[in-house]
Parts: C-alpha cells; structure tokens; sequence
C-alpha cells in the first residue's frame, strides 16, 4: 500500500481517501520512466530533503551544470557534492538515515516538478566507477563535465518517483550569472548576509 500511515489517517480524517488513492495508481511510480529520465536530465539544480536518525530534518539546494543529476537505470540517480561550508549537514543526516527525498523543477518552461523518494549513499569520487561499474568512456564524460569539482557522489535507490503539480509553480526566466566553484570568498558566497554574527543566541552555544 503506497503512502504512509499519517497519510492514511489524515486521508480518513480530511475525507481525500479515494483522491489519493488516484493519485497512488495513476501518478506514483517505483522506477523512472523515459520521461522523468529526461527531465532530469535538462535540470541544472534541485532541492533535497534528509533527517538524522532522531527525525530532524534538514533542506538544502543542490546546483551544477545541465544534467549534473545523473541517471545510472530507472532505479538509481547519483549527484555530485562539491566544496561546502564544511557541516555535512545533509551528508550527515545520509550516514545516520539514509532516506532522502529530491525534488526537482523546472522553473523556466513547463513550471512543472519531480519528487523522487529513496534511500541514500555516499560514495568517494575516486570509487565511483568500481561502485557503479561504469565504463572509462563514461568517466570521462563524467570527469570532463565535473571538471574536477566533484568530491563524492551520493548515490540515491529510487523508491517512489511521481509528478509535482504545475499550479503554483513560479515561470522564471534564467539570468546570467558567474559562477565562483569552489570559492572561499565572502562576496561570492554572500558573506554574512542574514547578519548571524552579531545575534548571541546560536545553536552551537545552547
């Protein structure tokens, strides 16, 4: 039965029981098809949801060059992890609790999006090819698109794949913007921008 059990009491509760079980049939898959394949493909950025083993839970925004998610079969996307700010937060949550959730939109010509739910792993770059068995072509491919940026992979199991609705999806127009990987820059990371050093009350001293 796909959903969990707080869906499923909240379906009985809010009467949406035989909506989403429409939903579950018609629009939920456990693969990808050739056109969510595709889709991910032509994305440039994507959005990713992880929790630690105590179920606080943590988003973050993931970017790269067109087609920086990539699709090894119709059960396993992998993506790159690049330079951060060093916490792991969103690593950190995958080595205690490896269920993920990625969405990815597309902003700019269908305003439509793709949820794609699974479980996670971290994977070093220099063992990628053993991992995924992939051919030297393909890591060449791989290595001439990353350009070196790429530090580890984190390899996603598909579990539920499905369609998010293109209503309140924003139609945007791309700018061009430079981008400084790698960067250890204020004014290219955007510095202190929500002014966090002058507030005393930081989690870290709780």
């Amino acid at each position: 039965m796909s959903g969990s059990e707080g869906e499923r009491r909240l379906q009985e509760k809010y009467q949406t029981k035989q909506q989403a079980i429409a939903f579950y049939d018609k629009q939920m898959l456990a693969h990808l098809n050739e056109l969510m394949i595709d889709f991910i493909r032509d994305r440039d950025m994507m959005f990713i949801a992880t929790s630690d083993a105590q179920g606080n839970c943590d988003s973050s925004f993931r970017a790269g060059p067109q087609g920086f998610v990539r699709v090894y079969d119709e059960q396993t996307v992998f993506y790159p992890e690049y330079k951060g700010n060093g916490v792991m937060a969103s690593l950190g949550n995958i080595v205690e609790n490896p269920h993920i959730g990625l969405m990815l939109i597309d902003f700019e010509q269908d305003a439509i999006g793709l949820h794609i739910n699974g479980t996670a792993d971290i994977i070093e770059h220099d063992c990628l090819a053993d991992v995924l068995d992939l051919s030297s072509d393909q890591m060449q491919e791989i290595e001439a698109s990353e350009k070196g940026r790429a530090l580890r992979w984190v390899v996603v199991s598909v579990e539920e794949a499905y369609i998010h609705c293109s209503k309140h999806i924003p139609l945007m127009e791309k700018q061009d913007k430079r981008v400084h990987w790698g960067t250890d820059q204020d004014k290219y990371k955007g510095g202190d921008y929500f002014k966090a050093k002058k507030t005393n009350d930081k989690i870290a001293e709780r």
